[in-house]
């Protein structure tokens, strides 16, 4: 481990203090401090509107992934004749496509640098594959779309989580990625209520049941979002149009001044992507958070079962049902703000994983002990909280590791790609034969949590054990590295 952590720390100051590294501590060439400060808010308050789009696309994916869940309230089960296991399976399926497409997807991104096409285009295909889900009649033709719509949707998350990356700094990318998960949490939400209202007024609408309509519609829906978003999305601080010469060197130096690295543009050398790779394969410490994630999402698994958990409930109507999601989720949104924003502004992580997460496990204990109506729905709204963790350990992974994009495009893809091994395993965590009670299935969310806790503390201490080693390095060499891990 020794020698590991000599690698590390040579890396981090070979990286931060190269002699091509420019002097940042003038801002004349923006007219002045203050007359930078405005230029900076500016194009802070530009990109941020920009991006708030990404939360509409992700809300859609979501809801577009998970209306199944809300679909077998309605009789999908029934039409396409499931049997056994053939509905976990249909669950599960995604991943194995978001799983295979991940990294390739980024290592493209990175390398057309044009999100702004990229991205829609992909949300542009899944809204048409969730179109033909409608029209599937057996359990191989739901199957098949199922899995071609994890296998295109793999290009949007970790991409969004790119290319937030390339334009915040570490304390301003905490909050962002609480906006764009807002869109995640939220759809269980905004999808609860719009497949309530689907479901309960499209019956038979043109011959066709309502669970099919869902799929139409919301298909729909996505299509006309990520049109829009071509002409709303940015590419990268050095390939957008719309920016002025000056905003995009800003945008740059932010950056630079952020990190100590120079800003790398997004037209390399050949071997870059390839490079970029290995260096992300070859990072334990990637791996180590990947597996923590893996974790973390076989712990929030109950998500895509809230609709059936709901139902344990009691009440009988499912427009009811469904409605009863909306509030635990919209509680979740504002903890994961104000939990990211804390974090932004203390630079703590460990804390704002473990607290939700521990919560979360009250609210599972709960819900694993009692099958009274008042007591579970105040543990639905427990549960649902802890994904305020999930928010501040994606911010984390990219606080821990280069800006060089494609070290880092791969390194986000990967870590994951690897974590919804989680959703392919949670998807069988919630048996129907371990219903009502699913005391099984929380034990297992309990298990998996608190594993993550314990992967999340021992990271903390080894980036403790680096920056004390910078602080010697500081000590012996006489030079000023100024990086620090956050932890």
């Amino acid at each position: 481990m020794a020698s590991s952590d000599s690698t590390e720390v040579k890396e981090d100051v070979l990286v931060k203090e190269g002699t091509s590294i420019k002097d940042y501590s003038s801002s004349e060439e923006f007219g002045g401090i203050e007359a930078r400060r405005i230029l900076e808010k500016k194009l802070l308050w530009k990109i941020d509107l920009r991006m708030g789009i990404l939360v509409v696309i992700y809300i859609l994916n979501y809801v577009d992934r998970n209306n199944v869940a809300a679909a077998r309230l309605r009789g999908f089960e029934t039409d396409l004749h499931l049997q056994g296991q053939e509905f976990p399976t249909l669950l599960s399926i995604l991943y194995v496509g978001y799983i295979i497409m991940q990294v390739p997807s980024n290592m493209l991104l990175n390398w057309l640098a044009k999100p702004s096409l990229y991205l829609p285009a992909c949300v542009i295909v899944w809204g048409m594959i969730s179109i033909l889900t409608g029209i599937a009649k057996d359990f191989v033709g739901a199957l098949l779309t199922r899995f071609f719509l994890g296998f295109i949707e793999a290009a949007f998350f970790p991409g969004a989580l790119f290319l937030i990356s390339k334009w915040y700094t570490r304390k301003e990318l905490g909050l962002r990625y609480a906006i764009l998960f807002s869109g995640n949490i939220m759809s269980s939400a905004f999808g609860g209520l719009m497949a309530a209202g689907i479901l309960n007024g499209m019956e038979g609408k043109l011959g066709q049941a309502a669970w099919r309509w869902l799929c139409f519609i919301e298909g729909s829906l996505t299509i006309f979002v990520a049109i829009c978003a071509v002409f709303i999305l940015p590419d990268f601080p050095a390939t957008t149009p719309w920016l002025s010469p000056l905003e995009r060197k800003l945008a740059q130096l932010r950056l630079d001044e952020d990190t100590g690295e120079e800003y790398e543009e997004h037209i390399q050398e050949s071997h870059t992507q390839w490079t970029g790779f290995i260096e992300a394969v070859t990072d334990w410490k990637v791996w180590w958070l990947a597996f923590a994630m893996l974790s973390q999402v076989v712990g929030l698994s109950f998500g895509a079962y809230f609709p059936t958990l709901a139902a344990t409930l009691g009440f009988k109507s499912t427009t009811v049902t469904l409605l009863l999601t909306a509030p635990p989720w919209v509680f979740a949104t504002l903890i994961a703000f104000l939990n990211a924003r804390h974090a932004d502004v203390t630079g703590e992580r460990f804390w704002h994983i473990a607290v939700p997460t521990l919560v979360g496990i009250l609210g599972d204990i709960i819900s694993l002990c009692t099958m009274n109506t008042a007591a579970r729905y105040i543990a639905l709204f427990l549960s649902a909280q802890s994904i305020a963790g999930s928010v501040v350990l994606y911010t984390w992974f990219s606080n821990s590791f280069s800006r060089r994009p494609a070290k880092r495009a791969v390194g986000l893809a990967l870590s994951n790609a690897w974590s919804q091994l989680g959703n392919v395993a949670g998807s069988y965590v919630w048996s129907i034969s371990w219903g009502p009670t699913y005391r099984n299935s929380y034990g297992i969310c309990i298990s998996m949590a608190g594993l993550l806790i314990i992967m999340c503390f021992i990271f903390r201490q080894h980036l403790i054990h680096l920056n004390r080693k910078l602080d010697r390095v500081e000590e012996t060499t006489g030079r000023r590295i100024g990086f620090r891990y956050v932890y």
